[in-house]
This record gives C-alpha cells, structure tokens and sequence, in this order.
C-alpha cells in the first residue's frame, strides 16, 4: 500500500489575475486534500504584457521568452509561500504540476500556447516539475482542453447520481459526472472575461465585486440575443474557447456605443448563465445538483442567476465548498493531481472531454 505524497499544483487562468497554489496530499493518484493555498497577484505590468501577446506583434517570441521567465519566478514564490504556510521543506515534495499561462488556444490548428519556463520553475524550487499538460492531448487528436474532468471525477462523482461540475474561470466549463460512465465535458463559453474586460475599461477596476455594478443595470435583449446567435454555443462538443474568440472585440462588434455601461455588465452576466446553464440542460438532462467552483463562484449576481434559471429545471445549485474542496481551489487541485498521474505514470482519461484518440499522460517533467 502506497504511503501518502505531497504534490502543489500551480493555475493561472484566462482570467489572468494571478497565480494559485494548492498543496495536496495524495495515495498514489487517490485524491486525500489540501493541506495550504497561497495566492500571488499578477503586478499589472506583467498583466499588460501578457495581454499584449495575445495578438500578434512585433518581437513576439522574445517577449515570450522573457515573460516565460518571469512567470517561473513568481509561480517560485508561489510555492515557497504556500511551503511556508504548511512548514513543510521543498524536499518533502513529491513533484509539482504547473500549467502556465494560456496566451493563445487555437485547437482547430491543433496547438494551445502555455507560457511557463519549466526547467527554470524546477531550479528555482528544487522539485520535479511537470508542465505542458495540453501537447499531449493535442497531439493524440484532441482540442487540449478542458482537462479538469478526469480530476472532477476523481474527487466529486457520486456513485448514485449524476453531478455537473461548473467550473466559471474566464471562460466557463462543465464536467458531467455519471455514476457509471467516464466524465466528461467541453467549454460554455465566456464565464467572468468579458464581464472582467468590460469592468476595467468603463471603470478601471480589476472586476465587478460580488456583481454589484451588475446589479445596478438591465439586460439589454437584443445585445444578449445578438450574442446568443454566436455560433460557437451551436456548436457540438468537444469543443473549448478562449481569450482568442471571446476577446474586448468581439463583444465590442455588437455595441453602438449608446449603451450605458451598467446594462452592458448585467447582460454579459446574464450571457454567462444562460450559455452555461443551456449547455447543462443538453449535456445533463438528468441531473438534480449542479457544483460551482472558479472565481465566478464570488460573485453573488452571477450565482443568484444560475439558481433561478436551473430552478426552472429542478436542479439545485451549490459550491464544491459542500464536497469539501473551495471553489477557489480546485483548478489549482487538478494540477497537483495530473502531476501525481505524471509521477505514477498513470493514463488520464481527457479524452471523453476533449475528442483526443484514448487516454494518455499528460504532461512533461524536469526532475529535480
């Protein structure tokens, strides 16, 4: 029988505010929990930067470089805060799962882009790292993502009903956990981007805190029907999404500018809920309890309209804080458990999600 390991899995999300860090303690791969969190914000220069290789630009791929490595330092501080939390040495670690930051995602051309230096994260740590968890995938046929519901299923699945796990990052995804069938599950569309976006443009704040300023405006219906027209929610899974479809430009092709800024916010809300909770109706029909996680989970308005609209199917909606993982934490939590598979070279079964040919290990490691 294996003796518990520690791994820390290391997130930064399209939502691109920082970068989360979770020690977990696991059993080979069984899930057992989080011993510490520590949260490094992005300083917004870094922020802008990223942001700018996101189109294409002069010196590209020296800025990448460069940015790679700056985000090795900070995902280093990361783990050294969350070490000192627990009081646990580097040593102690059996390896870490870092999935750097996402600056372009285009799987129809069959390669998504994770910005990260590996081996520097490994020197600065002195752990076996394991990173780039989408080329696998990608390259076995699949879209690299959503790679989290092989995790959710590990860790929330009941073995009488069926669950739906909605994690609201910048972009908004599903896990459908069946009780005796493989998870799986494909991206909604934009879950706190757009709402992020529109709320540091009109009024220079980071996000709208618990949907307040949403709160004081209207849903505009033409403005939310016109982007409900958008094809991507048609479109049959597999499927995932990002910052590169689901952009400032996209949104702003559908304004007149007349718009007051509040009514643009409630119904970018509001767009996030019906496309989340539409494509929970199609993938699910038979499930009575849908599990929030993500930083979506934060904000009040947003949770109040995902309950009222799955209310009118029955179905009930909670945080995974009530199946004994934080909202906040999960994302973090799935990247120490593909490090765990990497490290006992288990197949993950992504495929279900992702269209890829069969499970396969994702990842690729720097010992330490």
């Amino acid at each position: 029988m294996h003796s518990f390991q520690y791994y820390i899995g290391l997130m930064s999300g399209t939502s691109m505010d920082g970068v989360d860090a979770v020690l977990a303690t696991l059993v080979g791969t069984q899930w057992q929990g989080v011993c510490a969190h520590a949260f490094i914000a992005y300083p917004e220069t870094l922020r802008q930067r990223l942001l700018a290789l996101q189109t294409p630009a002069h010196n590209e791929l020296a800025q990448a470089a460069v940015l790679a490595q700056e985000l090795a330092h900070l995902n280093a501080q990361a783990v050294k805060t969350v070490l000192t939390k627990a009081s646990i040495e580097a040593r102690a670690i059996t390896a870490l799962g870092c999935h750097g930051q996402t600056i372009r995602h285009a799987p129809e051309q069959h390669y998504s882009i994770q910005l990260m230096d590996w081996a520097l994260l490994a020197e600065l740590t002195g752990i076996t790292t394991v990173g780039d968890f989408r080329s696998r995938d990608l390259a076995a046929g699949g879209q690299g993502a959503p790679l989290v519901p092989a995790f959710h299923q590990a860790v929330f699945a009941s073995e009488q009903h069926t669950r739906v796990v909605l994690n609201l990052g910048g972009i908004a995804n599903i896990s459908v956990l069946h009780p005796q069938q493989p998870a799986f599950g494909f991206d909604t569309g934009p879950a706190n981007m757009l709402m992020d976006a529109w709320v540091q443009h009109n009024w220079q704040q980071k996000f709208d805190y618990n949907g307040t300023l949403a709160s004081q405006g209207q849903i505009i219906e033409p403005l939310l029907q016109a982007m409900l027209n958008h094809s991507y929610f048609r479109q049959p899974y597999p499927k995932s999404t990002g910052r590169d479809l689901f952009s400032f430009d996209w949104l702003n092709q559908y304004l007149t500018g007349q718009e007051n800024p509040t009514d643009v916010l409630r119904t970018l809300l509001e767009l996030t809920a019906q496309t989340a909770v539409t494509a929970i109706i199609s993938a699910a029909p038979a499930t009575n309890d849908v599990y929030v996680c993500g930083g979506g989970s934060q904000n009040q308005l947003l949770m109040y309209s995902l309950a009222q609209l799955l209310r009118q199917h029955r179905i009930s909606l909670h945080s995974t804080d009530t199946l004994q993982l934080p909202a906040q934490l999960v994302e973090a939590a799935a990247f120490a458990w593909l490090a765990a598979c990497w490290y006992q070279r288990q197949p993950v079964a992504t495929h279900h999600a992702t269209g890829a040919a069969g499970a396969r290990i994702p990842g690729c490691g720097y010992w330490a």
